[in-house]
């Protein structure tokens, strides 16, 4: 049997509707973040969420040095947050002109669905990411969980969907 090309499997993957967050974590420069995809309620007892980190992202070092992390849940509407967030740019770039606030030591960014607030518990390699398992410590809802007639986006939330995002 020949081995799936990687790009094949991206592309098959792509099939596979997801919702589209942001992890930010507070490092000694201030708030750091990065886009993610990869994200999963793992267990209810105990409460348990899982990150996949890209093993090169800045804010994967954040997190290890930290061991705390936020997982912000984006609304339709907020792709160009989602894009920013995916960049390379320098951390305080990414931060600039984003309204947040801190919450027990993680940066929560404004107007977002959802929130989840984590303490890292472990760390599990996979390939070219690492599986971040995070004890839920804190979770919210937004002002935008609810729909609404602003035309943002109300309640719904950001997808990512064959290589774009989406609503």
């Amino acid at each position: 049997m020949r081995p799936v090309d990687p790009a094949r499997f991206r592309a098959v993957m792509g099939n596979f509707v997801t919702g589209v967050t942001v992890v930010t974590a507070a490092g000694d420069s201030g708030p750091v973040g990065m886009t993610a995809n990869a994200v999963a309620s793992l267990s209810l007892d105990p409460l348990l969420l899982l990150v996949a980190f890209d093993n090169s992202a800045r804010t994967l070092a954040v997190v290890r040095d930290r061991g705390r992390f936020g997982v912000n849940v984006l609304a339709a509407g907020q792709a160009e947050l989602a894009r920013r967030f995916a960049s390379k740019a320098p951390e305080d770039a990414k931060f600039a002109g984003v309204p947040h606030t801190v919450h027990d030591g993680i940066p929560v960014i404004d107007d977002t669905l959802a929130w989840v607030g984590c303490r890292l518990v472990q760390l599990v390699p996979g390939g070219d990411h690492t599986i971040g398992i995070g004890a839920v410590e804190s979770a919210e809802a937004g002002e935008r969980s609810g729909d609404d007639a602003s035309g943002r986006g109300g309640g719904r939330p950001l997808i990512w969907f064959r290589g774009r995002y989406t609503a």
